[in-house]
């Protein structure tokens, strides 16, 4: 089963990258209930090993092309972000102090700061796109104009899934023109 989420998981971070149109320096926020993807209710049945399959999935798509990925903790964390110091520093953004666990935080949460290279915790963020594996509720850390995106992938193990890119805020009125290449 693992093999198939890492698969799972891989093909979307591909997909999410085309689809939203997503560069160098672009923040990812992904929301990953591990319960769900084994089959049952969100927060009662952790898996580290979904876990990471999800995150061998989708990390090394990430990586290379220097898009940061930001894993959401769990609502006992009050869904604070896990990413790395080099996403804080540059944005401005400011760490707070804790560490993930699987019963707190959430198995994905775990796995990411247990793989970072220097892992920190933030409150918030204003991510590019994202994926939502489980129905965790990511839209919280997504920039203020989300738009749903349909992928291909539509379940990750018994998880449902759904992603969304962001778009820069139309303003002006009537006579406003808008960038194509911004939609």
């Amino acid at each position: 089963m693992f093999d198939d989420v890492k698969k799972q998981s891989e093909a979307l971070a591909l997909e999410l990258i085309e689809a939203a149109k997503l560069k160098k320096g672009d923040i990812v926020v992904i929301g990953c209930s591990s319960s769900e993807i084994v089959g049952e209710k969100i927060g009662k049945g952790s898996s580290l090993e979904a876990a990471k399959a999800v995150f061998e999935g989708v990390y090394p798509v990430f990586k290379p092309r220097g898009i940061f990925l930001a894993a959401q903790c769990c609502e006992h964390l009050n869904r604070c972000i896990i990413t790395e110091r080099e996403v804080a520093e540059k944005k401005g953004l400011e760490i707070v102090n804790v560490v993930p666990k699987p019963k707190a935080g959430g198995s994905f949460a775990t796995t990411a700061y247990e793989n970072f290279d220097f892992p920190v915790a933030l409150e918030h963020i204003k991510a590019d796109a994202g994926i939502d594996i489980g129905d965790t509720l990511i839209g919280m850390h997504l920039k203020d104009v989300a738009v749903p995106l349909r992928l291909s992938v539509k379940e990750v193990g018994k998880a449902h899934v759904a992603a969304a890119r962001t778009r820069a805020k139309f303003i002006g009125g009537e006579r406003a023109h808008y960038d194509e290449a911004m939609m």
